[in-house]
């Protein structure tokens, strides 16, 4: 059995291709699962249709694991997008730029959080006071003081809890905004709204990926572009959560 979406209008220029890309490029060989692209074309796609089941920690365990294997497959530079895709992407509803970067600092500050924190500026979701405080996350993501010189991941992008479903045979990931980046962002999604077994796909990923035993304390400077992605579409307690966030990345907590 298939899902099919689709877009009133067919949506904006490459919605679905990136998708799809994204998916493609995801499902990297012993990595996790993606749902599996039956077909595209302008304004639809058509997908397999998942059956759910409860989440068990040995699942979580094994996601985790796995996670590790499809960041480590890795990506062109940071910021750059699927190979085979659109030339465009998408987080949501909105658009996510892509680039070249060879320093993770400076794409994160360029292309995921001073984008997202101007236009939440613009419209008064988020403060002054917040913006300041981006911009000075950002001068010391510039100053590559956040750079840790891992090699651009092969990331989902939008790695919240909806868009991790658990099937019988494991978990399976979902509408990706898949780009070169940082593994550490996607374990932060997932943190961001809670996911089930949490703790047990971050021990198994962080152990598989060789992770520091510092990575705890950026979770908040991970967690600062969806906040600022929810803070244009969803409001402005979601920029006062991004400036919060941005006193405990400057305190390096």
């Amino acid at each position: 059995m298939s899902l099919i979406k689709e877009k009133p209008g067919g949506g904006p220029a490459g919605f679905f291709e990136a998708e799809a890309a994204g998916l493609r490029w995801l499902a990297v060989d012993g990595g996790a699962a993606c749902v599996s692209v039956l077909d595209v074309r302008t304004g639809r796609i058509e997908i397999e249709r998942l059956t759910e089941a409860p989440a068990s920690a040995a699942a979580a365990e094994e996601f985790g694991r796995a996670l590790a294997v499809t960041h480590a497959a890795g990506a062109e530079a940071f910021g750059s997008g699927p190979t085979g895709g659109p030339g465009v992407a998408f987080i949501g509803r909105q658009e996510l730029p892509l680039g070249s970067y060879s320093s993770w600092g400076a794409f994160y500050a360029d292309l995921r959080l001073l984008p997202y924190s101007r236009a939440a500026h613009r419209i008064g979701n988020l403060s002054d006071a917040g913006l300041r405080s981006v911009e000075k996350v950002c001068e010391r993501l510039h100053a590559g003081e956040f750079d840790d010189g891992r090699p651009p991941a092969r990331i989902h992008g939008d790695l919240w809890a909806g868009n991790l479903l658990f099937t019988p045979t494991g978990a399976v990931m979902i509408d990706p905004a898949a780009h070169g980046g940082h593994g550490e962002t996607d374990l932060a999604m997932l943190a961001l709204f809670g996911a089930p077994h949490l703790r047990r796909i971050q021990q198994a990923y962080a152990e598989a990926a060789s992770l520091d035993s510092g990575w705890p304390d950026r979770i908040a400077l991970h967690q600062l572009h969806p906040l600022l992605v929810h803070a244009v579409t969803h409001g402005a307690s979601y920029g006062s959560h991004a400036a919060e966030h941005c006193e405990l990345a400057l305190a390096g907590r």
